[in-house]
């Protein structure tokens, strides 16, 4: 038995926030391809400026909060979450940057993954997050 993909499961949707990197290096906020919604890394960046300086965990709530405004563009909301991944610059933030996960996605309990890294593209970032939704689609 063969099964037809819904009539919108082809369907591709880019947007971007207007943050200083998007058109330079040619990427999306989010993107929503049939039922997953995808972000980029979002950071603690706020109209071109880190904000949240040395804070890991306001700069984390910031990230994810950014995240989750990209996904409710595209229709999804943080109960619709499957999958976070989080860019540390030191592994002595692993614990304030997994609290703030947790006020957020404690109940939702996606899949999660945090990495320390050596740095992200501007010295004053300290967490990079992405996100990953699941729309089941029709």
């Amino acid at each position: 038995m063969t099964t037809e993909p819904p009539a919108d499961a082809g369907v591709v949707t880019r947007l971007g926030s207007g943050g200083p990197w998007e058109a330079l290096y040619g990427y999306s906020r989010v993107v929503r391809a049939g039922a997953l919604a995808i972000t980029a890394g979002c950071t603690s960046t706020v109209d071109g400026r880190v904000a949240h300086a040395g804070d890991a965990a306001a700069q984390t709530a910031q990230a994810i909060r950014i995240g989750l405004d990209a996904l409710a563009e595209v229709g999804a909301g943080p109960a619709d979450v499957v999958r976070t991944r989080m860019y540390v610059t030191d592994r002595l933030y692993a614990d304030e940057v997994g609290r703030a996960h947790n006020a957020v996605f404690g109940p939702v309990r996606p899949v999660a993954t945090m990495v320390v890294v050596a740095g992200l593209i501007d010295p004053d970032l300290l967490v990079e997050v992405e996100l990953e939704a699941y729309l089941p689609v029709g």
